[in-house]
């Protein structure tokens, strides 16, 4: 029985390292030397600890079919889909089973997979597995300037991928949100919940900012800045620095916390600090397990089930509700291609193109 364990480490300077071990403890050597290339290449943590879950997987699926992960043909990797699908994938069940993973996670492994042989191609331990092919590229709902002059040419595609079925992820409606504020019972919790909701930005860049991203002197903006050192693991993703315009409210917000709750006597420049804790120092950067434990708390009280996440979703689903052209929404949300911004909101267009129709029909049934 497979025994594969994925691993998590601290080198000497306090970064986090990932490790996938086998069955009898040791680093399984092809998947360390890829995971020390994403952190070359100074991907996020949490990206990093994804692909090693994926990579278990893989392995997992390998010693389960005895098969040598350096001999694998693309015909063999495809049963990898079947693996994922099932939770005894050497048994052919009765009765019809539901997936144990979605079709995005699906997707998300095959993805690093095929990263993983990528990389040991070029450096010629495995040979290559052409999980490729070139096509006309597929038409896109959003037509960028001059696409005429890559209209016709070929697109790499990826053969291992699954279809995922669009779903919108959802919205808080202004009233739950409001729910949520009134049963904080901290200041910070309420600035960082209405931060969240009032500019969309991700978890992982509220936890990284900085006092000097705060600018409050007239211009109420908040800049968020990738920084690749923060001690709590925070990432902002991309590398693109944004400016992010907020109303006063929120800034007399952040002057509340700083006056009534932001330690005195620590030497922190990070905006969002634990106070509280009898587990962590005073002013340790605040992680995203307590913010994990803060939606917690905060479900178990009101029953509403948020997330970071939720909130960005409700803010990008104001904005284009109150007539935001997809370009400014993709700058406010830091998307790095407004095809993910449109393919995001697509249904949510389309349920509010139905809501017009009918309120059209209303009018046009009364005259």
């Amino acid at each position: 029985m497979s025994n594969i364990k994925v691993q998590k480490g601290h080198l000497d300077d306090g970064k986090v390292i990932w490790l996938v071990l086998d069955n009898d403890y040791l680093p399984i050597e092809p998947i360390s030397k890829y995971l020390r290339y994403l952190n070359a290449l100074e991907r996020s943590p949490n990206t990093i600890e994804g692909y090693a879950r994926n990579l278990k997987l893989y392995w997992e699926f390998l010693n389960d079919n005895f098969l040598n992960w350096q001999s694998v043909n693309l015909e063999q990797l495809s049963e990898f889909i079947h693996w994922l699908r099932n939770s005894q994938p050497k048994t052919i069940p009765l009765h019809p089973q539901e997936s144990k993973r979605s079709e995005k996670t699906i997707n998300h492994a095959l993805t690093t997979v095929v990263s993983f042989y990528e990389f040991h191609e070029r450096l010629g331990t495995t040979k290559e597995i052409n999980a490729y092919r070139y096509q006309i590229q597929p038409g896109r709902k959003y037509k960028p300037f001059l696409h005429h002059i890559s209209k016709g040419k070929l697109a790499k595609t990826r053969l291992l991928k699954i279809k995922e079925p669009k779903t919108f992820a959802g919205c808080l409606s202004a009233d739950k949100v409001k729910i949520l504020i009134d049963n904080c019972n901290r200041i910070r919790d309420k600035f960082l919940i209405c931060l969240l909701y009032e500019t969309g930005i991700r978890i992982g860049e509220a936890l990284g900012l900085r006092h000097e991203d705060m600018v409050t002197s007239g211009q109420n903006e908040i800049h968020i800045v990738p920084r690749r050192d923060n001690f709590n693991g925070a990432r902002a993703k991309g590398n693109q620095q944004r400016v992010i315009h907020v109303d006063k409210d929120l800034m007399a917000l952040y002057s509340n916390y700083l006056i009534d709750e932001y330690p005195e006597d620590i030497d922190s420049d990070y905006v969002f600090v634990t106070i509280w804790s009898y587990e962590v120092e005073l002013g340790t950067p605040m992680t995203y397990s307590a913010v994990d434990n803060l939606f917690r708390r905060l479900h178990k009280k009101t029953g509403i089930k948020a997330t970071p996440h939720l909130l960005r979703h409700t803010h990008a689903t104001e904005l284009i509700r109150a007539g935001w052209d997809m370009s400014y929404v993709q700058k406010r949300l830091g998307h790095s291609d407004i095809q993910t911004t449109v393919n995001t909101y697509v249904h949510l267009l389309d349920d509010d193109l139905k809501k017009a129709y009918q309120e059209y029909l209303k009018t046009r049934d009364t005259k």
